[in-house]
């Protein structure tokens, strides 16, 4: 098998030819936390969970790294007092880090709750200070960057002058560019209007600021993830990840500081996930057109008839492939819901079928296994993938009726093989199962009360325990060993 990913630099499929062979250097660019994570970005990092698990799946060993921006952020007109941490300190009368650790807390919450898979290593803006300072020099130093009145930028023009190519991601004329652009950042302290800050002169009223050999202040957005990708995966690491948005300014911003700082191309696949809209429209704040993941999951809000557990929305995300725009909708996430009802009930009919050596069946499990992979190396095509699961639904309810048979040892190998794609490769969760998981923990709670009632001599409440879960036809026993409990 050769695995083909879609290379955004080059704008074509590549096959994949991993700098250390068995080896997967992958970085993701992960949230910056001054706000609760939206259902854009659970999109772009479960498809970059899924691309992980697949990775892992192929047999590949992955050095996964997806930072956490902590530091300053300046918004798109370049103002420092609109630096996104600073607005949310005031709205919060919170302390930066206060902010930090509430949606930092936020993010990782979300991302369990959709079964994703922790990455390998989550360094902080913050925590690579000293890092992201030592880049700004050695940029200083080689004369792709200047210092002015405190702040520190890169040299654009410098960066084309040498031959380089600043729009090389993005496919955009650095001539155009610098037309279309003003001065809105620096405030006269750059040589160009596209020049891009690696280190910001702190304000009086910024309150994140750091020492530096040009004052205090703080890095520039772009700058962390060049100190944290190559830091952790090398000048040169295989794939980069993130949203469709960063191509441009803050992937190709990488590219010119990678490049500007060792010679190199700091990555060889740049992989980027497409944007989610709802109901055929841009989710927005402003047009109202906005739900946050929470909200889908608990169902309040006002564009769904009903809650969906979370496994059902990652079923729904992976139906789209992940370069493709993805659309939620009611009637989207009710034809998801009742998919994965079926595939979770042809995987509960598989364990109860008998084998049977003697027929011949008309379903080849070789074809249907090489189909499946053929899906995952062809870019991690999740909806092929998802299609070709359901031709074994198809033959599993058929086996059911009696209609096919299967052997003994195709039985195992299609039980192990569905059960892989499902649930390791597409992290899907059994929901009647963790049901029954959190029954079991919230009665042996229960329980735990009632001990503690009967050795305090509460017995009214150790009666009032027992009964009431008996009227919902639990039956607690009490034994030599302890209380367990019988379901009716």
């Amino acid at each position: 098998m050769q695995l083909k990913i879609y290379n955004s630099l080059t704008a074509e499929k590549e096959i994949f030819k991993p700098i250390l062979d068995g080896n997967v250097g992958m970085y993701v660019c992960g949230p910056t936390v001054y706000s609760n994570v939206h259902l854009g970005n659970v999109r772009t990092f479960l498809s970059f969970d899924f691309i992980y698990r697949s990775l892992t799946h192929l047999g590949y060993k992955v050095r996964y790294v997806r930072n956490i921006t902590d530091a300053g952020h300046l918004t798109d007109d370049g103002d420092v007092n609109n630096d996104r941490f600073v607005k949310q300190t005031r709205l919060e009368k919170l302390e930066p880090m206060e902010i930090v650790q509430k949606y930092t807390v936020d993010f990782h919450k979300v991302l369990d709750m959709f079964n994703l898979l922790p990455p390998n290593i989550e360094p902080t803006a913050t925590g690579h200070i000293v890092e992201q300072i030592e880049l700004t020099q050695k940029l200083i130093d080689t004369g792709f960057a200047y210092e002015s009145n405190g702040s520190v930028y890169f040299d654009v023009l410098e960066y084309n002058a040498r031959g380089l190519n600043y729009g090389e991601l993005s496919k955009r004329n650095i001539e155009e560019l610098f037309a279309n652009t003003r001065d809105l950042d620096g405030q006269g302290e750059k040589k160009n209007p596209q020049d891009f800050a690696l280190w910001k002169k702190a304000s009086p009223a910024h309150i994140m600021r750091w020492n530096s050999p040009w004052g205090e202040g703080f890095p520039g957005w772009h700058l962390e993830c060049t100190a944290m990708s190559t830091k952790y995966l090398g000048e040169t690491f295989d794939i980069h990840g993130g949203g469709m948005d960063l191509k441009f300014p803050h992937h190709e911003c990488e590219i010119a500081q990678g490049k500007a700082c060792n010679g190199t191309s700091p990555v060889n696949y740049w992989m980027h996930a497409n944007m989610l809209t709802m109901n055929s429209q841009r989710m927005s704040k402003s047009t109202g057109n906005y739900i946050l993941p929470m909200q889908l999951v608990s169902g309040e809000n006002d564009f769904f008839e009903k809650s969906f557990h979370p496994t059902i929305v990652r079923f729904c995300f992976l139906q789209a492939h992940y370069r493709s725009v993805l659309d939620i909708s009611n009637d989207a996430m009710l034809a998801s819901e009742k998919g994965f009802t079926r595939l979770m009930e042809a995987l509960k009919i598989l364990n109860s079928i008998t084998p049977n050596d003697e027929k011949q069946s008309g379903f080849s499990l070789e074809d249907w296994k090489t189909k499946c992979y053929d899906a995952i190396t062809d870019d991690f095509n999740s909806p092929v993938l998802i299609a070709h699961l359901f031709e074994a639904v198809k033959f599993i309810f058929a086996l059911k009726d009696e209609k096919e048979t299967i052997s003994a040892k195709d039985l195992e190998d299609l039980k192990a093989t569905l059960n892989a794609f499902v649930f390791d490769v597409l992290g899907l969760q059994n929901i009647e199962e963790n049901n029954n998981e959190k029954l079991d923990q919230t009665l042996q709670v229960l329980i735990e009360l009632r001990n503690q009632a009967r050795k305090s001599k509460n017995f009214d409440l150790s009666d009032q325990i027992r009964d009431k879960l008996l009227a919902e036809g639990i039956e607690l026993k009490d034994g030599r060993e302890g209380t367990t409990y019988v379901l009716n």
